[in-house]
């Protein structure tokens, strides 16, 4: 297992940017996604972005060509690098990974937010976006 701690959260207008951070005491497993999540007030977790060990991206269709998911692997810290912000981004923001078998893509295991096992998961960043 490892600990996941995440950062950059805050407070933005509409259309502003937020970089935001996850960092890893260590890498899952030899084959990984990392992603981040997101739940809104009232609302069901669901999947943002998604990275693979080896490189490949995945992508929630609400924040296709605004997003961008990234990782430095030297130091196996996760980015979500946000523009063009929105209200409907306002949510609590969390940092996932675990082993990835394939052929099992992490776009497989965001599409299933709920999913516990060998899931990691960090303490979650607040974003809201206003108007």
């Amino acid at each position: 297992r490892v600990q996941l701690v995440e950062s950059g959260g805050g407070s933005v207008q509409a259309g502003g940017s937020l970089r935001l951070s996850c960092a890893a005491d260590g890498p899952p497993s030899s084959r990984y996604y990392m992603a981040w999540f997101r739940q809104a007030s009232g609302k069901e977790r669901e999947g943002v972005a998604a990275v693979d060990s080896d490189g490949p991206t995945s992508y929630a269709d609400s924040v296709k060509g605004r997003f961008t998911v990234s990782k430095d692997n030297a130091k196996t810290t996760l980015y979500l690098q946000m523009n063009s912000l929105k209200p409907e981004d306002t949510a609590m923001y969390y940092c996932a990974a675990g082993p990835l078998f394939p052929p099992r893509s992490g776009g497989w295991y965001l599409d299933r937010p709920d999913m516990i096992e060998e899931r990691d998961w960090g303490q979650g960043t607040q974003v809201i976006v206003s108007s």
